[in-house]
């Protein structure tokens, strides 16, 4: 497989001689109003460009998979560009008729036992936060990838660490997974993606998986910058586990 970051939580990944997009979120840098009651309120968003051009983000995908509708995973300009008969997995029922009403034709729910192109695909829980800011946060998925031919890849979307985590880990066994890891908050209501010590755990439960962490820097609400996060796996002496990609940086596992 090969795994290209874009930004924020979009990804390219190629998997079985498949591509699939995930969580498009394409604007031009400063489209959108910084997300309320956070940090940077001076700072529109996207706070950064796309490494690539649309153009060669979309060529030849596949297949794309929407993890849940927050504008910094399925925006206006995805809407626009992505061709409408294209394939998207969502989490839920009522995910799939916001997209179709999008326009959107070929549209389907991820389940536990979903298959694609001789790919099966698992849909994830996720919890976007910790107690009382979950309500506002809504639901939040993420998918297993499982081929004869490839290392088993766990994206696990925008998700605190928690139990259900750790049982992806245990009953899937992923070689490679990716966590959203900006720390991302609201100014009150706690963390609502992974933190540092959030993504230790998530190494501690997978010791020999290599452990990719997206999301950050790219919207305005981040609290973790990649420098944090790579001085903190140095001090833990995991720098060859845990991997902090820069926007555009791909990886062939």
């Amino acid at each position: 497989m090969n795994i290209q970051h874009i930004r924020n939580a979009t990804l390219i990944v190629q998997y079985a001689e498949k591509k699939f997009l995930i969580d498009p979120f394409l604007a031009e840098k400063g489209t959108y109003p910084p997300f309320p009651n956070s940090l940077r309120q001076d700072q529109q968003n996207p706070l950064v460009s796309l490494p690539l051009s649309i153009d060669e983000i979309i060529s030849g995908i596949d297949a794309v998979i929407v993890t849940h509708l927050h504008l910094d995973h399925w925006d206006d300009t995805a809407k626009e560009v992505l061709p409408k008969e294209i394939k998207i997995f969502v989490q839920n029922e009522e995910d799939a008729v916001e997209i179709k009403n999008a326009g959107f034709i070929n549209v389907e729910v991820l389940q536990e036992n979903t298959v694609f192109q001789d790919i099966k695909l698992t849909k994830t829980k996720g919890e976007h936060g910790r107690g009382d800011i979950l309500k506002l946060a809504g639901l939040v998925c993420g998918v297993v990838f499982e081929h004869q031919s490839e290392k088993t890849l766990y994206v696990a979307g925008d998700t605190v660490w928690y139990e259900a985590v750790q049982e992806v880990i245990d009953t899937h066994k992923p070689e490679v997974i990716v966590v959203n890891g900006g720390d991302n908050q609201f100014l009150q209501g706690g963390s609502l993606v992974m933190g540092k010590e959030d993504i230790y755990e998530v190494y501690k439960a997978a010791p020999n998986a290599k452990i990719l962490s997206v999301h950050m820097e790219a919207v305005n609400h981040w609290t973790l910058s990649r420098e944090e996060l790579r001085t903190f796996v140095n001090e833990k002496g995991i720098t060859s586990n845990v991997l902090v990609p820069n926007d555009g940086e791909s990886y062939t596992f």
